[in-house]
């Protein structure tokens, strides 16, 4: 005998729940039966972290995050100016909940692109969908396309997700074309309510040397900076601090042999 809905006793509302949610009609057909089994809670359990698991997989591979270092590894002391609480707000997705962008402006090598790295990340880990890309390659890629139809197929790309991280904009100069490339995915994405988390070494009142000649870069920058959090950094180059401490020990490591020898 199988169970019809109105056979689910209150009690077993939250079992049930889950077995919906996870599409396992024939347990709820034959719900009289198993609803007292002992292996039932272990079941579900199981199927929920691997769908988790595997949700979460697929996430990874569609993000194209790449390698990072995790925030632990952030020296605070080392920028002469960085609003930590806007970083820690910024990975703790505040800026989900708030619909607004994110905006890292600082120069070349004061970790950006780190910190950007680890707020998609965590953004994933919470079960947000989440597209990483550098301008260049974004606005390669939506260029490259032939048709009106391939170019709209290949905008939802960027507009879908709700986390989109466009790395290192203001490293290269773009034409028109390209400018109104990423006029459309940020007016898309601002109409829709989703956040952009951008990276940047050039403040916005710079953006025309980025995008020379484009009539629509006021627009543009208006737009994302209408819902922003503007996070600065001032430092000097990390990668040029680690390449000095890292001659500085091996000078010292060569020292050391010296004196043995």
């Amino acid at each position: 005998m199988t169970s019809t809905p109105e056979s689910f006793a209150p009690d077993d509302a939250a079992l049930v729940a889950r077995v919906r949610t996870l599409g396992l009609y024939g347990l709820l057909a034959n719900w009289s039966q198993v609803r007292e089994q002992s292996w039932l809670t272990d079941l579900l359990g199981y199927e929920e972290g691997e769908r988790k698991r595997r949700s979460l997989d697929r996430r990874l591979r569609y993000a194209r995050i790449g390698c990072f270092k995790p925030m632990t590894d952030f020296d605070w002391t080392w920028p002469r100016k960085i609003d930590r609480e806007a970083v820690d707000d910024a990975v703790n997705l505040g800026f989900l909940r708030d619909k607004a962008n994110v905006v890292i402006i600082g120069p070349n090598g004061v970790a950006k692109t780190m910190i950007a790295k680890n707020v998609a990340h965590h953004a994933l880990v919470r079960g947000h969908t989440v597209r990483f890309t550098n301008a260049s390659d974004m606005l390669a890629d939506l260029a490259a396309q032939d048709s009106s139809s391939a170019l709209s197929r290949r905008l939802r790309r960027y507009c879908q997700p709700e986390v989109l991280c466009v790395d290192e904009v203001g490293y290269l100069s773009y034409d028109s074309r390209y400018a109104d490339l990423f006029f459309e995915i940020v007016t898309r994405r601002y109409q829709a309510g989703r956040p952009i988390l951008l990276t940047t070494n050039k403040a916005f009142e710079d953006w025309a040397q980025v995008f020379p000649n484009a009539s629509c870069v006021v627009t543009l920058v208006d737009r994302l900076v209408h819902r922003c959090e503007q996070i600065e950094i001032d430092a000097d180059s990390y990668r040029l601090k680690e390449a000095k401490e890292r001659a500085a020990a091996k000078a010292k490591e060569r020292a050391s042999r010296r004196k043995k020898g």
